[in-house]
């Protein structure tokens, strides 16, 4: 009986998950091309892009993992909160600037600003070859996640297999059909859930097992003291000096995270980024509750390890609620891991639509302004064809490797912020310094992702207490600042508006850019 009526609630609400991926494109047409598809026709306002992006940090991690980590380590969970703070506050600066440019140029993508900054077409396909190799494996771990939170809410009355499949059917029907518009509707559906259960446990959890939160710290501090400083629990090297470096390093990968810019460039203008990137911060308050309850688990299912150290707060939850309670809980929990899965596929998708197997968009040199927006739009309509595509391969890649090789994935997520880390100086540092050459930026991306690669498969993560990234990235300045000053310069004869991304890019309310584009009016 348990098993039945957690599974109805969990079943009613993917189906409602589906339906408002099709309500969010209803009446829009399949003219609107990769544009609309990929960014939501970069037509998203506050509210949409707070729930987006907090839905793309807050995944099944946030169940699983940061519950996992308190309950297995402790103190050093907190370096997740750290980090977004952090990447939230550097996103005030870098979001506007990522968007004015994309807007400008008519870009989707970091392949596509990379391609269009260095003048090279296949940078941006090799870029998205090593995003895919970063971001595929997030698409089996929440296609992991999900599985083991539908197993666990239904009593093992479905299997770990039929749910990894019902992950990946979900989530790819609907942002196949809707893009990135269905994944922030359905985000307004997994933080209502989400803030309530959370709200509900944090509440719930310490009355019920310990009388309140006075008497639960009081027997952390007395019995668990060593879950309450660095480095944690289990020794590791996860001291203050990882703890630093690693938010350091996370904070600036995370704003030029490929799923980060597509929120950015889903927005309708700039303000509405600026806005987000001071609402953000609130939303990691809800991260305390899972991180404390992994730790409110030491004592009420004690000796779990490995990877079973990340059911702790599922395990309570099934435990201590009635059945329509943890299949609300695990709703919340599945719409964490379908909402990020959903971008990860959808960005991957216009990667390879974009640059590498569509073909690209050129501004037309002599037919006339409405001939060169003309083909554009058939450019686009192709290129959102071959992204749909790429979508349905790279969770099926996925799906197939979760039932196959799940440690292959597993391990190399490893590698994922920190190889997405060495992304920063060749994008960041590329649209604001202009000396930086096409040779310099491939130059020091190649030395710091082979760095990584050495450090983390040659188990020397940490590294002299220091995260493996922040090392990685040094090397990858020095490189590529080296050969900025050392090696080749690149002829380009481009102004820099058409470059970088300067401050007069930002029109404000209202104003006009420097190419006499209208900017966006405080209706649009």
């Amino acid at each position: 009986m348990n098993a039945t009526v957690s599974t109805a609630v969990f079943g009613g609400f993917m189906v409602l998950t589906v339906a408002l991926g099709l309500l969010a494109v209803r009446g829009r047409g399949s003219g609107g091309g990769l544009t609309e598809w990929s960014v939501g026709g970069r037509s998203l306002g506050t509210v949409f892009i707070w729930v987006l992006m907090a839905g793309e940090s807050y995944t099944s991690f946030s169940y699983l993992g940061a519950a996992g980590w308190g309950y297995k380590f402790g103190a050093p969970v907190l370096y997740v909160l750290a980090y977004m703070s952090c990447g939230y506050a550097l996103g005030y600066v870098v979001g506007p600037m990522l968007w004015a440019y994309a807007r400008r140029h008519h870009l989707v993508g970091i392949t596509d600003m990379v391609a269009h900054r260095y003048r090279a077409p296949w940078l941006g396909a090799a870029v998205a070859v090593l995003a895919t190799v970063c971001l595929l494996p997030y698409i089996q771990l929440q296609i992991t996640g999900m599985g083991v939170v539908v197993s666990t809410i239904s009593y093992g009355a479905i299997s770990l297999n039929w749910a990894y499949f019902i992950a990946f059917a979900v989530t790819t029907g609907f942002v196949v059909i809707s893009g990135l518009r269905g994944s922030a509707w359905v985000s307004v559906l997994k933080d209502l859930l989400v803030i309530a259960t959370l709200g509900f446990l944090a509440v719930y959890v310490p009355l019920h097992y310990f009388g309140g939160y006075g008497p639960f710290l009081h027997r952390i501090v007395a019995e668990k003291p060593q879950w309450l400083t660095f480095p944690g629990h289990e020794p590791g090297g996860l001291g203050p000096v990882w703890f630093v470096t690693t938010t350091v390093v996370n904070s600036l990968t995370v704003v030029i995270f490929p799923t980060t810019v597509a929120g950015y460039l889903g927005a309708r203008n700039a303000d509405v980024l600026r806005r987000n990137a001071l609402y953000l911060p609130f939303y990691n308050v809800l991260l305390f509750v899972p991180m404390l309850l992994g730790m409110a688990a030491l004592f009420v299912v004690p000796g779990l390890v490995g990877a079973h150290s990340d059911l702790a707060l599922f395990k309570l939850v099934v435990d201590s609620l009635p059945a329509w309670a943890v299949g609300l809980t695990g709703v919340a929990a599945a719409l964490s891991s379908i909402v990020p899965m959903a971008v990860f596929m959808l960005v991957i998708g216009t990667m390879w639509g974009r640059s590498v197997l569509g073909a690209r968009w050129r501004p037309d040199t002599g037919a006339g302004e409405a001939s060169g927006e003309g083909r554009r739009r058939t450019a686009g309509g192709r290129q959102k064809l071959w992204s749909q595509l790429v979508v349905v391969v790279a969770g099926a890649l996925a799906l197939l490797l979760t039932y196959t090789a799940p440690d292959t994935l597993v391990r190399l997520s490893l590698i994922s912020y920190e190889g997405m880390a060495q992304l920063v100086p060749m994008l960041l540092l590329g649209l604001v310094w202009r000396r930086l050459t096409l040779c310099a930026a491939v130059s020091g991306l190649v030395a710091g992702f082979a760095l990584v690669c050495v450090l983390v498969f040659g188990g020397h993560d940490p590294v002299w207490g220091m995260n493996a990234g922040i090392v990685a990235l040094a090397v990858n300045v020095a490189v590529a600042l080296g050969v900025t000053w050392l090696g080749p310069r690149d002829a380009d004869e481009r102004p820099d508006t058409e470059v970088l991304a300067l401050d007069d890019e930002f029109p404000r309310d209202g104003a006009r850019s420097r190419d006499g584009a209208a900017g966006p009016t405080a209706s649009s």
